[in-house]
């Protein structure tokens, strides 16, 4: 069984009923460690050392944040910055992440449709995401599509169980059974259909 590290940045976490929703579906479950930056590094004062074990004792890395600014939280940005250095990373000699899987959990105001050539935000979400697709290509590492949750503010409890659940999901197929999954032509991980049966 794979391990997954869930890398969480969230500055407003407590006021969240979607973060809360999938992160109490998923941070206690068998082979995942949830790791809260912001609870961890409230003064933004990073352990590099300790998070490159972190890293090197685990397969999967999720990067779990809201959609900031078409980006994410400043201390998950940090954290990139500080933690995938030159040298071990990438670069020579840098390979401590090679074949690792990565991806993009996040949660959006805004719906499917807002973030396309047509809509107001003139992008989409996997437009968006490129730096952390290149960072993760630059690292060696097997970049996903994103798990997208959108259109936050108007999902009902039921609606929020249910995207909960698909997370766990997710990552139980990402510990088990990564080989089988196949995301070409999907733009988010959520879409592809060993999820929809799971």
């Amino acid at each position: 069984m794979k391990k997954v590290l869930v890398l969480f940045s969230h500055p407003k976490f407590e006021k969240s009923r979607a973060n809360t929703a999938l992160v109490d579906h998923i941070k206690d479950m068998e082979g995942v460690t949830f790791h809260d930056l912001y609870e961890r590094y409230p003064d933004f004062h990073i352990n590099v050392s300790a998070e490159k074990k972190l890293l090197s004792q685990h397969d999967i890395i999720i990067w779990h944040h809201p959609f900031y600014w078409y980006s994410c939280p400043p201390l998950m940005k940090q954290w990139i910055d500080m933690v995938l250095e030159f040298g071990w990373a990438y670069g020579p000699n840098g390979d401590a992440l090679q074949s690792k899987t990565c991806l993009n959990v996040i949660t959006t105001g805004g719906s499917r449709e807002v973030y396309c050539s047509e809509g107001s935000n003139s992008y989409t979400i996997r437009q968006f995401l490129r730096p952390f697709e290149q960072t993760a290509n630059l690292c060696g590492m097997n970049y996903l599509p994103p798990f997208a949750v959108m259109e936050t503010h108007k999902l009902s409890d039921d609606d929020l169980i249910k995207h909960a659940n698909k997370y766990g999901a997710l990552i139980t197929l990402l510990k088990d059974n990564l080989s089988n999954i196949d995301c070409n032509g999907f733009s988010f991980i959520n879409d592809i259909p060993k999820l929809n049966t799971t």
